[in-house]
């Protein structure tokens, strides 16, 4: 049984010089991506494309097109980004040769592929927003949300020791 991400070729298979365009919108059955951004389960994507008939197999050329949701690495709050990448592979035929893609049955799956350029591509260190300052590395309160946020200036603990010595004055300084 086909999956959503199978695109039909019968009509293309083992015909050197046809071609189609095709376009199909996949509900993702299970979210991938990194460990802070990715595209969700129940996300959709657009695959956009064209199958050319080769005498090795079929070349995909397609635009691929969604949303990606994550945190931002600075504040932690919700992320959600537009993505459009392009892919250009070629699936081969069974048997003819050692490619990273084959043609499955009557047409390709495009999983794997799309899985492979998507990942890639996504944010490396998504933010809300450029200037995000992040959080106060003393309190954890979101610096966008309290712009003038301060804290009394803290003395370095490993003083604390010395913080007991009264300070002496001029007359106490040895001559």
């Amino acid at each position: 049984m086909p999956t959503p991400w199978f695109v039909p070729a019968h009509d293309i298979l083992r015909r050197p010089g046809e071609a189609k365009d095709f376009g199909v919108t996949v509900t993702v059955p299970e979210a991938f991506g990194n460990a802070v951004i990715g595209v969700p389960e129940g996300g959709e994507l657009r695959i956009d494309g064209r199958l050319e008939s080769l005498h090795d197999g079929i070349l995909v050329t397609a635009e691929i097109a969604g949303m990606v949701e994550g945190e931002c690495v600075r504040c932690l709050v919700a992320v959600a980004e537009p993505i459009e990448v392009d892919f250009q592979e070629l699936f081969g035929y069974p048997g003819t040769s050692d490619f990273d893609y084959e043609v499955q049955g009557d047409g390709v799956d495009l999983e794997q592929v799309v899985r492979d350029t998507v990942v890639p591509a996504l944010p490396f260190q998504p933010v809300c927003q450029e200037d995000c300052p992040g959080l106060c590395p003393v309190c954890g309160v979101r610096l966008l949300d309290y712009p003038g946020h301060e804290h009394e200036p803290q003395a370095d603990p490993r003083w604390a020791a010395l913080g007991g010595l009264a300070p002496r004055t001029d007359d106490e300084l040895p001559e």
